[in-house]
């Protein structure tokens, strides 16, 4: 069972317009909305993979009423728990002409310590049965920047491989705690480390702590540098969509790959794979099937994507 952490959900209200031009009123052609965050997005690919996933989160209010209304409707196991602030939401807006996303993200609640602690026991609880724990996203207000550390060293107790998506402050605390993967892009590798050459930086936060790094470099595709060497992954071609999501489904490959014992570089061409096909589809936490399963590796003969040795 593959288990996810998203300590700040949403609400992710999706509309689509025929081309976004600022200062202008526009009609929108399409709104969608559905239970967000970054583990929330893990969860939700994983789910559609047919892998053994829960989802955990905090929940509040009536927007929190929402994700988990919709995390229901889908299938999607999960473990909420309650806080007494209003979950938030996040608001995209699609261009289809460009293909570009706008998005505009709310704070979040405030959490309590015993909020914090409620939802610590419930990750506890559940290491029992992980094969994967994965900690994804921005931290709401009021947790400490130790807080996704917390639960790597519980998780690390509990002989159960940690993959961390964090950024800043989190994300450094986070690598002290010795995860197993973290997976920046480009920006957040250079605010970590200071260090612009992506693999000289993916370099050092190996040095500090985290036993591999993947990092997310856009249309460069994928950068791994692991026990079992450095690997690079690159896309079949640029693709026009909507890339929102797209790492979450770097990370859910990832965390398949862990669950089901698979070598780095299928791990890494399944990750390109799955990736790319998120960004042909309208919304994070989904992927293009005839896409995916047109890029995705194959035990033998297959010939795209192809990470090779860096």
């Amino acid at each position: 069972m593959i288990v996810t952490v998203t300590l700040n959900p949403a609400l992710d209200i999706t509309h689509t317009v025929a081309s976004l031009v600022p200062h202008s009123s526009h009609r929108v052609t399409d709104v969608a909305a559905q239970a967000g965050g970054k583990g929330v997005n893990v969860a939700r690919v994983l789910h559609a993979l047919g892998l053994p996933t829960v989802a955990v989160a905090f929940r509040g209010g009536l927007t929190g009423a929402a994700v988990a209304a919709d995390l229901d409707r889908h299938g999607i196991a999960h473990r909420l728990v309650d806080t007494a602030g209003e979950s938030r939401r996040t608001f995209t807006v699609v261009d289809l002409g460009s293909g570009d996303a706008t998005v505009f993200n709310e704070a979040g609640p405030a959490v309590s310590g015993a909020e914090w602690q409620a939802l610590r026991e419930q990750v506890h609880r559940l290491l029992t049965g992980a094969s994967v724990l994965v900690l994804s996203g921005s931290l709401p207000p009021g947790l400490p920047d130790t807080a996704y550390a917390q639960l790597a060293g519980a998780a690390a107790r509990a002989g159960v491989p940690v993959i961390l998506d964090a950024a800043g402050p989190p994300l450094r605390a986070g690598v002290a705690a010795g995860p197993d993967v973290i997976k920046p892009n480009a920006s957040e590798l250079a605010e970590a480390t200071g260090l612009p050459d992506p693999l000289a930086a993916a370099e050092a936060l190996r040095a500090a702590g985290a036993r591999a790094v993947v990092a997310s470099l856009g249309p460069a595709g994928l950068l791994a540098v692991t026990p079992d060497g450095t690997f690079r992954a690159e896309p079949p071609a640029p693709l026009a969509g909507n890339p929102t999501g797209a790492g979450d489904s770097v990370v859910a490959a990832i965390a398949a790959g862990i669950h089901t014992g698979t070598s780095w570089p299928h791990r890494l061409a399944d990750a390109v794979a799955l990736s790319t096909a998120t960004v042909k589809a309208p919304r994070a936490g989904q992927f293009d099937a005839d896409t995916y399963h047109r890029l995705a590796p194959r035990p033998a003969g297959s010939r795209t994507p192809t990470p090779h040795p860096s």
